[in-house]
């Protein structure tokens, strides 16, 4: 049951995060980035707090944290995979 939870969340942050930065993707993909943005979230919330608190439970922090990890995720993607200029 933990893992469909974990699964929907990053899908709904995942959604949020791409819409938020301009770049559609469909569901395989919202959920792909919101995961890995949750492990870049947490990556981050632990360089700037210290803390490894965010592991131990689901928390709105949690998913505050998450969407930062999807955003930078997206971003990165943003930059890497833009068209050349003609």
């Amino acid at each position: 049951m933990g893992l469909i939870i974990f699964l929907l969340l990053g899908a709904l942050v995942g959604y949020v995060a791409s819409r938020l930065m301009g770049r559609p993707e469909g569901l395989v993909m919202s959920v792909v980035i919101g995961v890995v943005g949750s492990f870049i979230g947490g990556f981050v919330s632990h360089l700037i707090t210290g803390s490894d608190q965010s592991y131990l439970a689901f928390s709105v922090s949690g998913l505050v944290w998450s969407l930062v990890g999807a955003v930078i995720l997206v971003a990165i993607m943003n930059a890497v995979m833009r068209k050349p200029v003609v």
